[in-house]
């Protein structure tokens, strides 16, 4: 079962977006320009009107910064504390675990947004194809994940080291990896068409102490980014794909 919460029926109407929360591993990182969320928000349009579900809506940042753009944003989550901090954020937000049964739409979205949800979910190929069901024939799916083959990871392994983190690549929390092979196939296999692929660098200003922030860790970030965009599956942190559903045709 499912509850929907709407922003009358949480703890006001704030839209207040902080970075980061205490004692939570969940960030907004739209400080950063070359991170996740950052290059989802460049992906959607700077004004819009249409129907966005955002699927794991944590504490509802990224959907805060689309409402002030015009979009109408429905929130899941499954953290009923969380749910509540993004029923402040969303239009309507539904607690529900993804896991189990998946709440029911009587509208179609524009967008549907799988921001790193889906490496947490035991069966994220159903989540994928049953929500998918709810978008917009014209309507795209933005889905980022991590990169299990990042160079970080190669490396740790050639010294044989696979250590869970509390975030990140190998967050404890993940139950499934991909890289840029299994992620194409993950999504064709769920019926989608890829429309681009790209991916984000390793978030050297959340690495960095920040008494080393500056202008050379920008350039370093940037030549990073660069990196990560043209060769992916060595330097890229993050996969972020933006695809349909395959014409039947």
């Amino acid at each position: 079962m499912s509850e929907t919460l709407t922003p009358e029926t949480s703890h006001g109407g704030s839209t207040t977006i902080p970075i980061a929360v205490a004692g939570s591993p969940y960030q907004f990182k739209i400080s950063d320009p070359y991170s996740s969320h950052s290059l989802i928000l460049s992906l959607l349009p700077q004004r819009g009107n249409g129907r966005v579900l955002d699927v794991g809506a944590a504490h509802g940042y990224l959907a805060a910064m689309l409402r002030q753009r015009g979009f109408c944003v429905t929130g899941i989550e499954s953290d009923p504390v969380l749910a509540a901090e993004a029923a402040k954020r969303c239009d309507e937000i539904y607690v529900a675990d993804l896991d189990g049964r998946l709440p029911g739409f009587d509208r179609q979205f524009d967008v549907i947004l799988y921001g790193d949800v889906l490496e947490h979910l035991k069966d994220p190929m159903t989540v994928l194809k049953t929500l998918s069901q709810s978008l917009r024939p014209e309507g795209i799916v933005i889905v980022s994940l991590p990169n299990i083959a990042n160079i970080y990871v190669r490396l740790n392994l050639l010294m044989g080291r696979f250590d869970y983190a509390d975030r990140g690549i190998l967050d404890r929390t993940h139950l499934h990896f991909f890289t840029r092979k299994s992620f194409r196939s993950f999504l064709d296999e769920a019926g989608l068409e890829v429309l681009r692929l790209t991916a984000t660098p390793i978030p050297l200003p959340l690495v960095v102490p920040e008494r080393f922030h500056g202008r050379l860790l920008a350039i370093t970030h940037s030549a990073n980014a660069w990196m990560a965009r043209c060769w992916m599956t060595m330097f890229g942190y993050q996969f972020v794909a933006v695809a349909r559903m395959r014409s039947s045709l």
